[in-house]
């Protein structure tokens, strides 16, 4: 058995640590502020009341976050549709693309809950725990801590350790786990899975086989589609930040505001789908592969899960007619006239929120249609193969 406390400095806090968090927490102010923000019918004491009655973790996403989740896709969406047919229990690790900093396992989570399953706990960057109360919360919410700007030796073992805790999860708690694809948003939805993360993810096997490895963790691909991406301006004035000075680097007030608006902002339509665990792709893979190619094949096979499990929105279509000069795929029409001229619209308006010294308009507008037609692109690809 594994002894969790070799984990504590990384792991989610423990139901009998959360009485001391939670007093920590209700102590902060601007934890306070973020609780009377969200909860302004709710007076402070009432807020602590019902905070301190949850037990556990997952009481505290139920009572305090679910409650908060439904109301943010009723105000700032079109509702919420999923497809988890192909999940049949607990024990999985959900790999998905990344659009938002916070909702994607967030509303991960509203799903599973809904199937009345385990929810999942999060990968999540120490590089966002900007205050001690964030860091605290999220731990609290069931995350655990990946740990970001260290030496090559220290990443190997954070690495090690990391991969360690998630096989212990998988394995022996018999819970859910979510991780990006890659390390970051991709800022123009070009979703691709990285070698390292699937590298980081077997290192801590049972098995010194690699597939052996991988099939202990119980991968599920997994597609998030947001119709509308709240970040999208900023996302694009990033591009052009990182184009025209050389040292660019977002700060922590950058990130704030991005989970921010990330949260509250318009999504229009989302939609979840899990894809089959890889479990018996993987048993089809010649055991004499290398390594290197091992780690590529199942990168592409988890990226052709989730691109071709998107839902593809009008405005995807759209975006890739107007950057592609195609009207049609395979003899159907992309977009009417008018989806193309209600995205237009749409464009315009995010264009004019943009705060960017010396805009170069031609190009921030060329990178607000690409994320949205990357999707479409690869959606497309993904159902010829």
């Amino acid at each position: 058995m594994t002894d969790i406390h070799e984990f504590d400095d990384i792991r989610p806090f423990l139901p009998e640590e959360l009485p001391a968090v939670y007093d920590r927490l209700l102590a902060d102010e601007r934890f306070q502020g973020v609780m009377q923000t969200i909860h302004p019918e709710m007076q402070m004491e009432q807020m602590a009341a019902l905070i301190r009655s949850c037990a556990t973790n997952q009481e505290f996403q139920l009572r305090i976050i679910y409650p908060l989740l439904q109301s943010i896709l009723a105000k700032a969406s079109q509702g919420m549709t999923s497809d988890f047919t192909n999940i049949n229990g607990n024990g999985y690790t959900f790999v998905s693309n990344h659009r938002d900093i916070v909702l994607d396992s967030a509303l991960l989570d509203v799903n599973l809950f809904d199937a009345k399953l385990d929810s999942v706990e999060i990968a999540i960057g120490d590089n966002l725990l900007v205050y001690p109360w964030i860091k605290d919360l999220v731990r609290v919410n069931r995350s655990f801590i990946v740990q970001r700007a260290l030496t090559m030796r220290q990443m190997l073992m954070a690495s090690a350790k990391m991969s360690r805790y998630m096989h212990y999860v998988i394995q022996e708690k018999q819970s859910n786990l979510w991780i990006a694809q890659r390390e970051g948003r991709a800022k123009d939805s070009n979703d691709l899975t990285q070698d390292s993360v699937l590298k980081m993810m077997a290192m801590g096997g049972k098995s010194r086989d690699v597939i052996e490895s991988l099939k202990e963790m119980n991968i599920v691909p997994l597609a998030i589609s947001y119709e509308f991406d709240p970040c999208d301006y900023l996302k694009a004035e990033e591009f052009q930040n990182k184009r025209d000075i050389a040292d660019f680097k977002k700060s922590q007030k950058d990130d704030l505001d991005n989970m921010k608006i990330g949260i509250f902002g318009y999504k229009g339509h989302v939609h979840y789908h899990a894809a089959p665990c890889i479990n018996q792709w993987l048993d089809t893979i010649d055991p004499e592969t290398p390594k290197t190619e091992i780690f590529r094949l199942v990168a592409e096979h988890i990226d052709h899960e989730i691109h071709s499990h998107y839902c593809i929105y009008p405005c995807n279509r759209a975006a890739m007619q107007l950057l592609d000069d195609a009207h049609t795929v395979d003899g159907q029409p992309l977009a009417t006239p008018e989806e193309v001229a209600q995205f237009e619209a749409y464009i315009q308006k995010k264009m004019q929120m943009m705060t960017i010294e010396h805009p170069d308009l031609e190009y921030l507008r060329e990178r607000m249609l690409t994320m949205y037609a990357n999707p479409a692109r690869n959606h497309m690809k993904a159902k010829k193969l």
